[in-house]
């Protein structure tokens, strides 16, 4: 008979997004009446509910079933629970309301879980929005390792066993032992829930042949926000679950202290380690400029490229730094207004 599939969607102002999306799902090689869909929204100011009641009463003969529920508190972590309670599949497939799935993306999840795995996923690479020379620029700033990390799900290939992956497939007894996501923190909910499964004993299995994309963000601005709401919960997570992060996400802040540090000392005239600091991250933005654009189509915006890398450098590490500003003051269960 085969697994059955809760497909599941969290989304606040997704209306531009989400079509192309749910327009994904209709075209998925897996029997539809063995996916459900479990849609939530974040109390979104936009069409995003609309669409996704269109949906529903377009599709719901197509479907074992197609839900609809509210996250009233908007981030992620609850809007997960939300949708943790209403799923009734074998398997849970968590899916970002900005991403694109290929038509086996579906099916390849199952047949690896049919193998006997419990958690599964593959490559995410990044896409722009728009298909314009600074939307392919902006898309080199994140893809590449000096601007987005090293993370396992990033850059492996073939299949193996990683720490963590995007856009994953789960047994529900995964998050039946596992627990709901912790409601405190904001972007960092995956590490922490990742970290659970893992002390549990779980693996997360990374094939190549499982493909899903991601839209980046739409503008700099945006990106920029990004990456700062990023820093911010990094360290409010680490002292919630110090664990579950690396000292890789730590380095944008130890970037900025160096930046505020050899200013100071400049200042008193100390000029040398603002020097030595400012040509090594020249010298190492401008190597990862050029390797980024290599085999590339070559653009003017391309020149960008080493002083995005800065922009998005500082604005994490500045979150960050506004993270341990705000840790002594933090406890978990209070509102926070970052998203």
């Amino acid at each position: 008979m085969g697994m059955t599939v809760s497909f599941c969607v969290i989304a606040y102002n997704e209306a531009e997004a989400l079509p192309q999306l749910l327009g994904d799902l209709a075209a998925q090689d897996y029997p539809k009446k063995q996916i459900e869909v479990i849609l939530v929204d974040g109390d979104s100011t936009d069409r995003t509910k609309a669409v996704m009641k269109e949906f529903e009463e377009t599709q719901k003969e197509s479907y074992s079933r197609i839900v609809v529920a509210d996250n009233k508190k908007r981030r992620l972590a609850p809007g997960w629970n939300v949708a943790l309670k209403l799923v009734r599949g074998d398997i849970i497939l968590k899916v970002d309301a900005h991403a694109r799935i290929p038509e086996d993306f579906v099916r390849r999840n199952v047949e690896l879980q049919e193998e006997g795995e419990y958690i599964t996923g593959g490559p995410r690479p990044c896409m722009p929005s728009k298909d314009t020379p600074w939307q392919r620029t902006l898309l080199l700033a994140e893809e590449s390792m000096f601007g987005s990390g090293i993370a396992d799900f990033r850059r492996k290939s073939g299949r193996k066993y990683v720490k963590s992956m995007f856009h994953a497939a789960y047994r529900r007894e995964v998050f039946e032992k596992a627990g709901e996501f912790n409601e405190d923190l904001g972007r960092t909910e995956d590490n922490e829930m990742h970290y659970r499964m893992s002390r549990l004993g779980y693996r997360f299995c990374y094939d190549p042949s499982i493909q899903s994309y991601q839209y980046i963000r739409g503008s700099l601005g945006k990106m920029m926000k990004q990456k700062a709401g990023n820093g911010y919960w990094v360290v409010l997570t680490a002292k919630v679950c110090p664990q579950c992060l690396s000292v890789y996400h730590f380095v944008p802040l130890a970037f900025v202290s160096s930046i505020i540090g050899t200013t100071v000392l400049a200042r008193f005239g100390r000029k040398l380690p603002a020097k030595l600091l400012w040509s090594a991250y020249g010298l190492g933005a401008a190597a990862m400029s050029a390797a980024a654009v290599h085999k590339k189509e070559k653009h003017i915006s391309q020149l960008a490229l080493p002083f995005l890398f800065l922009l998005l450098h500082v604005s994490y590490g500045a979150g960050s730094l506004a993270g341990v500003v705000r840790l002594p003051f933090w406890k978990a269960g209070e509102k926070e207004d970052r998203e």
